[in-house]
């Protein structure tokens, strides 16, 4: 056997182990410290029809919900607060549309019919379409996203629609889309790079705007650890709570608080042991559990919640196991994410 052979047995010539030999040399090289801000920029879409019968007046102004505006400021400074400042977004183009978005089967629902639903849901069952999803591909193609997206004018799209919008929370697009708390939108391989849609509803608030993200994040960080095993998850560690792992918790999920039973149980009194603290001075998790109840997360505030869960997630430099220590960076780029 030549000796270019042998050495090209002994070091491998994949990728995954440059790959693995890069990860060692990156995580040996540096301790861990701050991390230097990023801006973000995303183009936001507001779905807000007139209603004829009722003057033409917006749904919005219609029907007393949120000003999209207002609750969009909102989000951009508490996710810069929650993450130390890291994340910095900025809404570079805006679109009001004077219309309903079309539903998958090209359903567009009729303005005053959309109102009297509303008003009469659960006396007169209902009236809302089914499906209820919307044409992403029509929304991509209407509003010449993935031109856009390749001229670099923005990173990711924001869409504001009201309650039966058919929105999913999130959703991925571009080459190498992976689930994102919904299903990769398939034929949009000539993007340059994969990007995230957001949904969101006027009719809600800012919690439920960061449990949007915060599911995201779920979906995107489990992409990450996927070939990690065991107690070289940290992702699965980081949201370990009391049901699934007893005595054991951290962190926790979007919908799972340390001491939740079942799902959005955010207001629970219940103490149990949790390291979740451990989490603030990543990678660096030795420590105690501490006894923990909803004290620490809000008392059940769906905002404050999501707030304390975002303020654990780690957000310094280096890496560990191969994966970088700022997890907000998978989080708003998931082209990242090998």
């Amino acid at each position: 056997m030549s000796i270019f052979k042998q050495v090209s047995n002994l070091v491998g010539t994949t990728t995954d182990l440059i790959d693995n030999a890069l990860d060692f040399l990156q995580d040996t090289a540096a301790p861990s410290g701050p991390v230097t801000a990023v801006h973000k920029t995303a183009y936001l879409v507001i779905f807000n029809p007139r209603i004829p019968s009722e003057g033409n007046k917006p749904l919005i102004e219609l029907l007393g919900w949120k000003n999209p505006d207002e609750l969009v400021a909102q989000y951009i400074a508490d996710l810069k607060e929650v993450s130390n400042g890291y994340l910095n977004y900025k809404v570079v183009k805006r679109d009001e549309v004077d219309e309903f978005p079309a539903k998958i089967d090209g359903f567009v629902y009729d303005r005053d019919k959309f109102v009297q639903a509303w008003r009469s849901r659960g006396k007169e069952g209902g009236g809302f379409h089914d499906p209820d999803w919307v044409d992403y591909q029509r929304l991509v193609d209407q509003f010449n996203i993935i031109p856009q997206i390749n001229e670099g004018k923005f990173d990711e799209v924001w869409f504001f629609g009201h309650p039966y919008g058919g929105f999913y929370e999130s959703r991925m697009a571009g080459p190498g889309a992976f689930w994102c708390n919904a299903p990769a939108m398939q034929g949009t391989d000539h993007a340059k790079r994969r990007f995230v849609m957001m949904g969101f509803s006027y009719q809600r608030g800012v919690g439920e705007m960061l449990e949007n993200m915060g599911h995201r994040a779920e979906s995107i960080m489990k992409q990450v650890y996927r070939n990690h095993k065991g107690e070289d998850n940290l992702w699965e560690r980081f949201t370990r709570y009391d049901k699934t792992h007893p005595n054991a918790a951290e962190v926790g999920m979007m919908h799972f608080a340390p001491n939740s039973t079942k799902d959005y149980e955010w207001g629970r009194n219940q103490k149990v042991q949790s390291r979740a603290h451990t989490w603030r001075t990543f990678p660096q998790l030795e420590g105690e559990p501490k006894v923990v109840n909803l004290d620490e997360w809000g008392a059940g505030d769906t905002r404050l919640h999501h707030r304390w869960w975002f303020e654990h997630v780690p957000h310094v430099s280096g890496r560990t196991k191969g994966v970088s220590n700022n997890w907000w960076e998978y989080i708003v780029d998931p082209n990242l994410v090998k």
